[in-house]
C-alpha cells in the first residue's frame, strides 16, 4: 500500500486540486447577482453597437442604391446620345 501512495505524483495531485478548488470559487462569482448585473450590461452595449452598425449598414445600401439609379440614367442617357448620332 505505501507503494501505491509513494507512486503518486502529489505536485500534479495539488495542481489538479487547486483547479478544482479556483473552478469551483470561479462558478460562484460567474453566477452572482453582480456578475449577472456585468453581463446584462455586456448584452445591452452589444445590442446598442448593433444598432448603430445596422443603422450605418442601411444609409450604405441607400446611397449604393442611389448611385446605382443614377449610374444607369447616365449609361441610358449616352445610349441615346450615341444612336442619335448614327
Amino acid at each position: 500500500m505505501w507503494d501505491l501512495i509513494e507512486k503518486i505524483n502529489w505536485k500534479k495531485t495539488g495542481i489538479f486540486a487547486a483547479g478544482v478548488l479556483f473552478g469551483t470559487a470561479g462558478v460562484k462569482v460567474l453566477g452572482s447577482k453582480d456578475a449577472k448585473k456585468l453581463y446584462t450590461n455586456w448584452v445591452a452595449a452589444a445590442l446598442r453597437a448593433k444598432e448603430c452598425v445596422m443603422k450605418t449598414a442601411v444609409t450604405i445600401q441607400e446611397n449604393a442604391e442611389d448611385i446605382y439609379e443614377e449610374a444607369k440614367v447616365i449609361n441610358e442617357e449616352r445610349a441615346a446620345a450615341v444612336s442619335e448620332e448614327e
